[in-house]
């Protein structure tokens, strides 16, 4: 059962906050004062928005329960009293503790479904979620995987929106934290996908042994030192273990270039993403020949590799 979004309570509004819950009547016009606050505030956006306007859309929406297309005309329709105080308070404490507006709405989408975040995972925002729409046709154009694995899996946003997208796969959800994994269950259970996917804890590939997949994805710890120590706030509020991985941010992506081969099948294919942490990998492994995937929507930093490369190099990885 999903675990109910938590709101900052309307108590906390201050008396101007509660004035200005009186003020502003109309859906428009949330849009509108939201805007220019996070404007004001200099917030960064990186988890699902990029603008001021954008972030403002997502807040007042999510916080209303309406979907992202709504019809235009609900724009000018009155709010109810508690309806406004709930986005006053929750676009004040955006504001205030910095905290990524997911966190805030308990919710974030990924390739188009929504799963259920908290400060226990990172939030959803992998251009992997291009590959899943489109079923990894690059590499299975025929036939798409039968089994899957998603590799430091958090929310479980990877693998879960990959079952959903090829209903006859199988999935195995691995992190190494058991919160985390609680997160992952959750969503499995929300999208009603247990017959076909599993949360296991686990350090990377230890708790499947002799075991197989078709494609292995992974959205694995990346951030180097220095990017570690100069991210904005917004990320402080992720959890670090989901987020760094020593000086050059390759620590968990050396084991998973170790590792992996075992855990593909002779034709399977391994898919990562190590984001600014490219350039440390291609200076690393010079001789390896890492296939750089681009994106219609944006984003940098995955690469993928063929069983056969993977068993070619071995000997790089050691």
């Amino acid at each position: 059962m999903d675990e109910p979004a938590r709101f900052p309570a309307s108590s906390t509004l201050t008396f101007d906050d509660a004035e200005l819950a009186r003020e502003l009547i109309s859906l428009r016009d949330y849009l509108r004062w939201a805007a220019s606050e996070f404007h004001l505030a200099g917030l960064h956006y990186s988890h699902g928005t990029d603008s001021a306007w954008d972030e403002a859309v997502a807040l007042v929406l999510g916080a209303l329960h309406l979907p992202w297309d709504v019809d235009p005309g609900v724009l000018d329709a009155r709010l109810l009293p508690m309806e406004r105080q709930r986005i006053v308070a929750i676009t004040r404490e955006r504001i205030v503790s910095r905290r990524p507006l997911p966190y805030l709405l308990g919710e974030a989408f990924f390739a188009g479904f929504p799963f259920m975040v908290d400060e226990r995972v990172l939030i959803p925002r992998s251009p992997i979620a291009e590959l899943i729409e489109d079923g990894f046709s690059a590499w299975f154009p025929h036939e798409p995987p039968a089994r899957v694995l998603d590799l430091c899996a958090g929310s479980g946003c990877i693998g879960i929106a990959t079952a959903l997208h090829l209903p006859g796969c199988e999935v195995d959800l691995i992190d190494v934290c058991p919160d985390a994994s609680d997160v992952s269950r959750i969503n499995i259970t929300r999208h009603s996908v247990g017959d076909r996917v599993r949360a296991l804890v686990s350090d990377l590939f230890a708790g499947v042994t002799g075991q197989r997949y078709e494609l292995i994805i992974s959205n694995p710890p990346y951030v180097d030192a220095r990017d570690l120590a100069t991210m904005p706030q917004e990320f402080r509020h992720e959890p670090s273990l989901a987020l760094g991985a020593g000086d050059d941010g390759l620590d968990i992506v050396r084991r998973i270039l170790r590792e992996a081969r075992e855990h593909l099948t002779d034709d399977g294919v391994l898919i990562v993403e190590v984001g600014n942490s490219d350039r440390h990998l291609e200076a690393a492994f010079p001789d390896v020949p890492f296939m750089w995937l681009e994106f219609e929507r944006g984003g940098q930093g995955v690469f993928a590799l063929s069983a056969a490369e993977l068993e070619a190099h071995a000997a790089s990885f050691v």
